[in-house]
Formats: structure tokens, sequence, C-alpha cells
């Protein structure tokens, strides 16, 4: 661990001394994501025919859906928010236009902690409306419109930072959720940092704005690399990925509202919404119910529903593609995206509940004893989104015979990582014997509801 302590604290001083080298490669980023974004959105729709190899729309597909985000997710777990401080193209573009823009201190309203999970819910239930997987101008939408208003933010508010990264980006609060298991971090040494021992550096510019002097874990670190070394406190460092959740518990420098912001994005939104999301396409319970609904308007002559007459940019509407959603089929998936995030979030957040009272603890344990499921919730959001990679994969003619033994495996070590930390979480709060079993049998309950959820999509559906 010394070896490899040096080696990390040697590869984050790095990252200090070539930051212009960094920036560049944030500048080709973001030529490329323009480009992926932009060009296809102006061709054509792939023939029926086309394949990844010889249609830019598709490729672009692939690599956005395919590639692109299931790693930034997987990314996250394993270097913490690497992604968000060297790579990141909405935070590069807001960072840039913030030292041209007016420089005006973030109100009040900005700073809501809300946002991030607002933001999160907003964008995933409108990315399923528009289809915003399989269609290019979809993606153009959301994408593209979310990177202007990160610019837009930027020009506003901030100099040289990036506020719209640290309170409104749909992604950060997602992002924060995963970092807390990655097992390396920017660690601070505090009582170092009062001494202030040379060779004393200029000071960083953070641009997420955090307080690097008390600044505990992963969590909101862009992992930039900019102040490492500062006042010789400050290092990237090797831990035990759980050390965040069963050591910090509540995030630093954060009051108690930040966490249970925390607990309602993972529970309703990284679990719940993003479970119905992935899987409405696939569910015979949504066929079932549309067909019902179908036939009884159809019963009683009430046709306005069945139409397939919305803008594209409201509901899926491409007649060429023979897809065009109509608007039942709008309703019917905003009503089953609202019941997966409020029945699987709101079961999750029940059982939870009565672990902590079966331990005879306080409710400010919820939060951390929640924490406990990130495993499961990045394990799913890894799994739903490779579904497009496998998906995309098959049409191309590969077999992939490993992907539901690989997915079986995921799965299962998500649930005993989330089950062990629960069992650590509920034995460091002094819970023995029949509190400690009673509270663990209600996180068994809680893994076993997200597991079975991923089962029906992956085995008892197909």
């Amino acid at each position: 661990m010394p070896q490899l302590n040096t080696l990390l604290a040697a590869l984050g001083d790095g990252l200090r001394r070539h930051a212009g080298l960094i920036r560049g490669l944030q500048w080709l980023v973001v030529a490329f994501y323009a480009l992926l974004l932009v060009v296809p959105a102006l061709l054509p729709l792939p023939a029926s025919q086309a394949r990844i190899l010889d249609n830019l729309t598709l490729l672009a597909q692939f690599i956005f859906w395919g590639l692109w985000w299931p790693f930034v997710l997987l990314s996250i777990v394993l270097f913490g928010r690497l992604w968000c401080g060297l790579l990141c193209p909405e935070g590069a573009l807001s960072e840039w236009i913030s030292w041209r823009g007016l420089g005006r201190g973030a109100p009040r309203w900005l700073r809501w902690g809300g946002w991030p999970t607002l933001g999160f819910i907003l964008t995933t239930v409108y990315g399923q409306l528009i289809s915003v997987y399989d269609y290019a101008q979809a993606a153009l939408l959301i994408l593209g419109g979310s990177t202007l208003a990160a610019m837009l933010v930027g020009f506003l508010y901030g100099r040289g930072k990036r506020i719209w990264c640290r309170y409104l980006c749909p992604v950060s609060g997602v992002f924060a959720l995963l970092a807390h298991l990655a097992p390396v971090h920017f660690k601070v040494d505090e009582q170092r940092w009062r001494e202030n021992p040379p060779p004393r550096l200029p000071p960083p510019n953070c641009a997420p704005l955090l307080d690097i002097r008390r600044m505990q874990g992963a969590r909101d670190c862009h992992a930039c690399g900019r102040c490492s070394g500062q006042r010789d406190a400050v290092r990237l460092s090797a831990r035990s990925p759980n050390a965040e959740i069963l050591l910090v518990g509540s995030p630093p420098g954060n009051n108690w509202g930040a966490s249970r912001w925390d607990a309602c994005l993972l529970l309703f939104g990284v679990i719940g919404l993003a479970m119905g999301a992935f899987q409405w396409t696939v569910s015979p319970w949504f066929v079932d119910l549309k067909q019902a609904l179908a036939t009884w308007l159809v019963e009683h002559d009430s046709y306005s529903l069945l139409q397939a007459d919305a803008p594209w940019w409201l509901l899926t509407h491409y007649p060429q593609a023979n897809d065009s959603f109509s608007w039942l089929d709008g309703l019917l998936i905003l009503g089953y995206l609202s019941a997966s995030s409020l029945l699987l979030g709101g079961g999750l957040w029940l059982l939870l509940r009565l672990a902590v009272r079966a331990m005879g603890r306080s409710g400010g344990v919820f939060q951390q004893l929640s924490l406990t499921l990130i495993p499961l919730g990045a394990c799913g959001l890894f799994l739903g989104l490779s579904a497009t990679t496998v998906k995309l994969l098959r049409y191309e003619g590969l077999a992939l015979a490993w992907a539901q033994p690989a997915r079986a495996a995921l799965l299962a070590g998500a649930i005993a990582w989330s089950l062990g930390l629960g069992w650590q979480v509920i034995s460091r709060h002094g819970a023995n014997g029949l509190r400690r079993l009673a509270a663990f049998a209600c996180l068994l309950l809680a893994s076993g509801l997200v597991g079975y959820g991923w089962w029906l999509q992956f085995w008892g559906w197909s």
C-alpha cells in the first residue's frame, strides 16, 4: 500500500503539472462530442440494412449509448469523478465561458440541493418519451440542450468555475453517489494544511468550489489534480471502496438535508426510476395494459388518445421508420415510470425505515444505511445502459453468449456488496442480537426486491 500511494501521489502531481495538456485533451473531447452529436442529427435516418461500420448515425449511437455512458459510469466507480475533472465536455465548456462571462455570484435558489435529483428525473423521463437512445435528433435535443444550459450558467455565474457541475448538472448527483465507492481519492491532511509547510504552491482554482482543506471523500471532488501537493497536505491515495460509506456516512461539509437528497435520488431515481426506464420496452405488463386500454377506447369510440400526431420533440414520431408514439403511449410511459419510481423506491424506503427502527436508532442512521445500496444502484445503471451495447452488437450478428452469465455475476456481486456494507453499518451503530438480524433481514428484502426487478428484465421476461 505505501508503494501504491507513492505511485498515486506522483500521478496526482502529474495531473497538476500537465494542466495545459489536460486542457488540450478536453478540447479534443469537445470536438469529438460535437461531431457525434450534431452531424448524425443532420443525416437521414439509417436504412434497415445499415450497420454500425457503414453508417455514421448508428456508429454515433453505439459510441454514445453503447460505450460512452456505460463506461463513464464504470470509471466513476473505479476512479472517482475523474471524468468530470479531465474529460467532460460540458464541464470544460462551462468553465471556459465563465472566464469570459458576467462573473456573478451563485444565487440562493441555484444552490438548492434538489436540482440534481429533479434534473435526473426530468431528463430520464423526457428521454424515454422521445426515444433518446434510438434517434440522433433526440440525443441532440437532450444532450445539446444540457450543454447549452451549462454554458449559459457558466456565462452568468462564477469566474473560472463550474457552477453548473456543482449545483445543476442532471448527472452530478448520480456521479456523487457512485464516487462514494471509488478506491482512490484525493486525501487531505487538515492539520498539515494549517501548518502550510514549503514549498508554497500558488492557490489552485477549484472549479467545483470545494473547501479543499476540509474535503473528505470523493463525493464532490472532480479529481482534476489541480490541488495535488498543495501545502503538502493533498495527495491522491488508495482506500477501501467501503471507507466513505462506513466512516464518512453523511457527506462532510453538508447538512442532513443534502444526505436526504442523496437517499431520495438513490432510492427513487437511480434504482426505481432507472429500472422502469430500462424495462418498460420489454415489460409484458406494459403491453397488456396498453392493449386493454386501447381496446376499451375503441369500444367507446374514443380515438383521440390513439392518434400518433405529436411532434418528435414531445413524443417519438418517426413515421418513415414506422415508429411513432400515440398519446396513449406517452401517458402509459409516464405512468409506468412513475409507478416504478414510487413503488420500488417507496418499498426500499419503507424497508430501510423498518431496519432503522429494528436497530433502535434515530432517523439520522437512515441516510447512511441507504448509501449501502449504492453498489446495487450502480450495477443497475450499468446493466441497463450496457443492454443497449449488447442489443446493438447482436444486430451486427454477434452471439454474445457470455452476456447473460456476466449480468448474473455482476448482479450477484452487487447484491453481496450491498449486503456486506449493510451488515457493517448495522454493526457499527451498535445493533446486536435479534435487532441486528431483524435490521439485516430488512436489507435482505430490499436487495431481493431490486434483484427481482432485474431478473424479470433479463431472464423472467425473455
